[in-house]
């Protein structure tokens, strides 16, 4: 669950966050090591006297700075795919929760089981007990199995919704007409909001 003030992510409740947690961090450090290196790069022209100015002009400057934007790429990119792929495999999923977005409220239906659907409303304001958290409580919560792959089939009756959960890690937009696939597994008990 966020808290005010907060500056990080959720923490993570699935592999799939877990791996985006990792995949931030690897980017974030390359971004501030070219920043840092940018900043020293603009600090020593504006504090030194350029008396060499050939060295703009060699064939092995203009090597380097094409080439090292393109391993940096690479060494973005590649973490980038791997991520991607891991969170659009299904490997047999234990329980498929069908979701329809409505414009008020959000249906849902356990597709495995005969006659098992519901309507989760959020609780008006007023209606709140002391500690409840505002547009984040509903009537009805989905119940889920932890450590079970579960598929998530999403989609919409009237406008565009985005079902998302942020400490799973997932974030899927309830399309009318489209069906959404989606797959998670919770590492750990818990309530979790989105």
């Amino acid at each position: 669950m966020a808290y005010p003030m907060q500056l990080g992510f959720q923490d993570a409740t699935s592999p799939i966050m877990e791996e985006l947690l990792h995949f931030h961090d690897h980017t974030l450090m390359i971004v501030f090591l070219i920043s840092s290196l940018v900043l020293y790069i603009i600090s020593l022209m504006l504090t030194t006297k350029l008396t060499h100015t050939s060295t703009m002009d060699a064939q092995e400057v203009e090597t380097i700075w094409t080439i090292l934007p393109a391993i940096i790429l690479i060494l973005i990119a590649l973490p980038s795919l791997r991520i991607l792929y891991m969170m659009d495999e299904i490997n047999n999923p234990s329980l498929t929760v069908k979701t329809m977005g409505h414009q008020w409220y959000w249906s849902y239906e356990y597709t495995d089981y005969e006659d098992l659907s519901f309507d989760s409303y959020m609780i008006p304001t007023s209606e709140l007990k002391p500690g409840e958290l505002r547009l984040l409580e509903v009537d009805n919560r989905v119940v889920l199995p932890m450590e079970m792959t579960i598929r998530m089939l999403i989609s919409s009756e009237d406008v565009l919704h985005s079902w998302a959960v942020p400490s799973l890690g997932l974030k899927t937009d309830a399309i009318p007409g489209r069906l959404n696939q989606t797959t998670l597994m919770s590492a750990r008990p818990g309530l979790y909001y989105g």
